[in-house]
Order: structure tokens, then C-alpha cells, then sequence
């Protein structure tokens, strides 16, 4: 059988799998000592030859390696039915950090109030999302830094959402038009609006999964069944196949309402999902990152406020494995 494997899908590989040892595998494979890990950090000029592959396929296959593992983006969309409990900032941060990574991110800004675009730099659109919905037109992508692209949205959004209701297959038209890009990425994250609206459930349609921020106070809980009930619903009808992922609290301060909350979701929500141990602080950064329309790993990548994202990405990567395998 011929090798198909070559060192993009080898690196790919060890990027979705980061608790594997890069050196334990190249000893079990044979390779030269510390070979790959040279090639890894090599910046492209080293390479591993037609028998260092054929070398290392069995042994990547012991830990879960396919030809179709990876190949597809994953699609998630990150949701909650009330605005100001840190969806964007979460859009925005988790997508940097998977970049910081060596993944290939798109984020795509499916809120007509366009704050993930005006937060990345990129306002008045001349080609947004909503444009292309009902059109022969491709997805609109921006670069914003390198290996991270952005779909942008803004106000204009809103006035197709009738179309959404209206129109054969509205609530699918984001999957049609995700779907030829899903091999050009590792990961796809879309910014939902603030509600459960036609918008919402587009973009659920669309996706593999669904991660819910939180804010730890009780004005957070209101609602959230709604939420729930509506991925259900998704699932049920129209997308059986996205799961949720989990809910992540933002937002988080040092005082006994948000302990007593946090500790109320998981020792009740917890056996039906999984409720992130990683928590994002309230921090000043997000404000400053925001007002000055630069992406936190440009503005510190030593801040605190990017080191709670990085740390989230760790686990949420680590979760993702454990649910694939």
C-alpha cells in the first residue's frame, strides 16, 4: 500500500496531539535521535525523507493517526442568549491562541452588531458575510495575522435575517458556504449574536460543536435552558451530529457570588457536560485589546489576561482528544 503520509500531516498530527512525546515517538519509530523534533524546529529546512515516513506511519497509527483524521475543519460556534458575557472576546483570543499553536483559524463574525470585525480592524466591510448567504458569492476572508483569517460582519447582517426565515434552506445557507473551505483550515469559530434568532441557529447548522461562555452570576442561569433546549432542538432536526462542547466562565472576579455560582454549575450541570476548569479572569487587557483593535497575543503575549486564553486552549484541545478517541 503506498504511503500517503507526508510531514504537513505529521506535524498536524503532533499539533492536535500535544501530550504525545515528539522524542519518545521518534525513538519507537527508528528515526536518527531527536530528529524530529529538529525537523519541527526547523522553520522548513530540515525534512523527513520517504523512509523516515514509512518509518513512522505504524507508529502514529498505535496512537489514533488516519488518513482522514484532521483533514476537515472543526466548526464551532461560540454561543450564549445574552450579550456581554465575553462571546467575542472568547472568539477572538481562543482563535489567536490555536494560531500560537500552528493551527490554521477562521473566525467568522455571524453578529450583526460586527464587534469581533471592529475589534480585529477590519470595519465597514467592503465584502461581508452577508453578502454571500443568498448569492453565487464565496465566503468573504480577511487575513488579520498570519495563519488566522477573519469572515467579516456588520449591521447589514441583520437585514437578511428575514431572508434566513423565509427563503428554501435559509438556516443552511452557512454550511453551503462553509463547506468548500473546511480543508483549508484547522479550525472554524463563528461568533454568534446575543439571542436565539434565525442567526443562531444558522450558525449551530453549520458546526461540529458549540461552546457556551458564562458569566458566574445568577442572571446568567436565566435563559439557559432556552439555550439548551435549542441545541436540542438543532441536534433533533437539522444537525444531528453537533455536540456541546462545554461551558467556559468569563468574566470571573474574586468574591464569594461567583465562587457560590461556579460551584452551584458544576455540582449540577457537570454529569450532563463538561464545565471547563479554566476560567477567564475579569481583566483590564480585554478593554484595552478591544478599544485598541489589536488582538491580545499582539498587545502582551505575556499579559494575563492572554495567558487565561492560552491556558484554556491547552485544555480545550486536550477535551477535544479525549472525545475523539
Amino acid at each position: 500500500m503506498k504511503n500517503n503520509l507526508t510531514l504537513e500531516k505529521v506535524m498536524s498530527f503532533f499539533r492536535h496531539n500535544p501530550s504525545l512525546n515528539v522524542n519518545g515517538v521518534n525513538d519507537e519509530a527508528g528515526l536518527p535521535k531527536r530528529k524530529l523534533d529538529l525537523v519541527f524546529n526547523s522553520n522548513g529546512s530540515r525534512k523527513l525523507s520517504d523512509e523516515d515516513l514509512v518509518k513512522l506511519e505504524p507508529i502514529l497509527r498505535k496512537y489514533g493517526y488516519s488518513e482522514s483524521l484532521y483533514q476537515k475543519a472543526r466548526v464551532i460556534s461560540i454561543v450564549n442568549h445574552k450579550g456581554g458575557v465575553g462571546k467575542t472576546t472568547t472568539t477572538a483570543c481562543l482563535g489567536e491562541t490555536l494560531v500560537s499553536k500552528g493551527f490554521k483559524v477562521l473566525l467568522i463574525d455571524f453578529d450583526p452588531q460586527g464587534n469581533l470585525s471592529q475589534i480585529l480592524g477590519v470595519e465597514n466591510p467592503e465584502e461581508q458575510v452577508a453578502d454571500c448567504l443568498f448569492t453565487n458569492m464565496p465566503l468573504p476572508v480577511v487575513q488579520i495575522l498570519d495563519n488566522l483569517w477573519l469572515a467579516p460582519s456588520d449591521i447589514s447582517l441583520a437585514e437578511i435575517e428575514v431572508d434566513l426565515l423565509s427563503r428554501v434552506g435559509g438556516d443552511v445557507r452557512l454550511r453551503h458556504k462553509i463547506t468548500p473551505i473546511l480543508e483549508d483550515y484547522d479550525y472554524i469559530l463563528i461568533d454568534c449574536p446575543p439571542s436565539l434568532s434565525k442567526l443562531t441557529v444558522s450558525a449551530l447548522n453549520a458546526s461540529n460543536s458549540t461552546l457556551i461562555t458564562m458569566l458566574p452570576e445568577s442572571s446568567s442561569l436565566k435563559g439557559l435552558n432556552s439555550l439548551l433546549n435549542r441545541i436540542s432542538e438543532v441536534k433533533e432536526h437539522t444537525n444531528r451530529d453537533i455536540v456541546l462542547d462545554g461551558i467556559v466562565f468569563t468574566m470571573v472576579r474574586k468574591n464569594s457570588v461567583h465562587e457560590g455560582f461556579k460551584d452551584a454549575v458544576r455540582s449540577s450541570m457537570a454529569a450532563d457536560f463538561r464545565v471547563f476548569d479554566t476560567e477567564i479572569r475579569h481583566l483590564v487587557d480585554f478593554q484595552k485589546s478591544q478599544a485598541l483593535q489589536a488582538t491580545l497575543g499582539t498587545l502582551s503575549a505575556t499579559s494575563e489576561a492572554y495567558r487565561c486564553y492560552k491556558e484554556f486552549c491547552d485544555e480545550y484541545i486536550a477535551y477535544l482528544q479525549i472525545v475523539k478517541s
